[in-house]
Formats: C-alpha cells, sequence, structure tokens
C-alpha cells in the first residue's frame, strides 16, 4: 500500500517556537489523528505539508510528491484543505463559492456541492459574512469533498459545529475513506472526535511529536492503575509512563505487559493516555 504522507525529520524554527524532527506516515485509504494542544505545532505542521511555510530541514512527500516540487501545484488538486477559520469573500453566497471553485477545480463536480450544501442545511443565498462560524466551516467542508480530492487534510475542521453536526461530520469522514485510494489527515482538539474516526495518532506536544501509534496498539499497551500510595510501591518502576496524584491516592499510566494483572489495570480513554503524556513530558 502507498503512503500518502510520509514525514521524516522535520523542522520548522521560529523565534520562541521550533518544531523539531517529526515523522511520522499517513498509509493511503487511513485516517490519522494529529493532537495536541493550541500551540504545539499542528497547523505548523499542516502549513509545511502544503508549503505554505518552507521547511528547516527534512523530508516530505505528499500524495508521492515533495510539496516543494514546482508540480506540486498540480498535486494540489487531489487534495481537500479546510483549515480551522474559512476564508471566502464576505459578499460570496454558496452558489458563487461554487462558480469560483469551477475555476480553480479540474475535476469540480458541481451538482455534489449542492447535495453538500442541502445535506449541511447551508443557504444557497446568503451572504458569506452573515454566516455563523459552524456554517462557515460546513461550507469549506462542502468544497473539499466537491473536486474528487484523494486526500483531506483538516485543521480543526469540527471545531466550531455542536455535537450533533459533529457526529454527522465524522459519518460523512468515513463514507470517503471507503474509497481505498482515500485519506484524511485530522487534527483536533476533541479527542473523542478523534477516537471515533481514527486508525492512527500523532501526539504532538510543544513542538515535539511524542508518539505515532496505531490507535487499537496504544489501547492495548497502556492501561490505567487506581491505587493507594501504599499500593502504588508494588508497582514494578519500568511499568510506569506517569502519575497522577489525587486526595484519594494515585492514577498512573503504565505498560499494561509489564505490571501483574492481580492490580486490576483498567482500559485508559485516548484522552488519559494524552493527558498522562502531556504530565509525564512536562516532568522531565
Amino acid at each position: 500500500m502507498e503512503n500518502a504522507i510520509e514525514v521524516r525529520g522535520l523542522c520548522k524554527r521560529y523565534p520562541g517556537f521550533s518544531l523539531e524532527d517529526v515523522n511520522f506516515t499517513l498509509p493511503s485509504g487511513c485516517v490519522l489523528g494529529l493532537v495536541g494542544e493550541n500551540g504545539a505545532g499542528k497547523s505548523t505542521i499542516i502549513n509545511l505539508l502544503m508549503n505554505a511555510v518552507r521547511r528547516d530541514d527534512g523530508k516530505v512527500r505528499v500524495l508521492g510528491m515533495d510539496p516543494t516540487d514546482p508540480g506540486f501545484i498540480r498535486t494540489k488538486q487531489e487534495i481537500g484543505v479546510v483549515l480551522d477559520e474559512a476564508h471566502f469573500p464576505e459578499l460570496l453566497t454558496a452558489m458563487d463559492v461554487g462558480k469560483m471553485m469551477q475555476s480553480c477545480y479540474a475535476n469540480w463536480d458541481a451538482s455534489l456541492y449542492r447535495e453538500y450544501l442541502a445535506r449541511f442545511d447551508l443557504p444557497e443565498r446568503k451572504s458569506f459574512k452573515d454566516y455563523s462560524r459552524g456554517m462557515r466551516m460546513k461550507l469549506a467542508i462542502a468544497v473539499a469533498l466537491s473536486h474528487g480530492a484523494n486526500l483531506l487534510i483538516l485543521d480543526e475542521a469540527t471545531g466550531g459545529l455542536d455535537p450533533m453536526a459533529r457526529d454527522e461530520m465524522l459519518d460523512i469522514l468515513n463514507d470517503f475513506t471507503r474509497e481505498e485510494n482515500h485519506s484524511i489527515l485530522i487534527s483536533s482538539h476533541i479527542v473523542s472526535d478523534l477516537e471515533k474516526i481514527c486508525d492512527s495518532i500523532a501526539f504532538v506536544h510543544k513542538g515535539r511529536m511524542l508518539f505515532c501509534e496505531e490507535k487499537d496498539r496504544l489501547m492495548e499497551v497502556y492501561a490505567l492503575l487506581k491505587l493507594s500510595r501504599a499500593d502504588f510501591e508494588a508497582v514494578p518502576p519500568e511499568a510506569v509512563v506517569s502519575v497522577r496524584e489525587n486526595p484519594y491516592g494515585v492514577e498512573v499510566l503504565v505498560h499494561r505487559e509489564l505490571v501483574n494483572e492481580a492490580l486490576t489495570p483498567e482500559r485508559a480513554t485516548l484522552e488519559e493516555i494524552i493527558l498522562f503524556f502531556v504530565k509525564g513530558a512536562d516532568a522531565k
């Protein structure tokens, strides 16, 4: 299986912030979730993938091409991008946006676009300036899905949507990946959304990638212990990833295979795994 995205040793340095040695792969037909707090570097990674900013070091291939290659402008026809803020001229209506996109994309599907407008309950004749944030994000997603893209790159694309709209959006993204050559890179701070849709999770913290793993493997490898302080002494130090104290004792994220089952390890959610990794990274 070919890879939709390959990143090796990616670096970008700004005054006061640096993205260092980022490595991950998005296989074709899969969904990769990019997780991290605000300012962790998620948007920087996406900008580097699209060559919106120039990288300082590393290798990147998107749909088989280096984004710095002049020919990448043709590859962009196969990529649907939704950033954390949708930007269209304020006086344009949804129908005006469709006409504009038809001149930008060789494979623009006007009828499919109108289907998405109806599905998202977006008014065709209302000016973009009068759209709510949620409506603006839906419009951007409708555009991304209407020009025959093989790869979607979504930066906090569900952030402005209510829970029901987010669920509908996740269903649409699941439908998109039923085509074996369709892939998605999605960044979000709503970890529960990523847990529903993603095959793999890449976690970025303060410009460093702490892990990139298959979601199911993360759930298998890590477990949560809730113990008294006295019982915590029985946990092998090599099993401990991170510890969180509370008034009743301690919670410990552990490598499941390194602890005795008598300690009754519990399944850790993806959000718990990430929070414990942050605590562990910040403690170093």
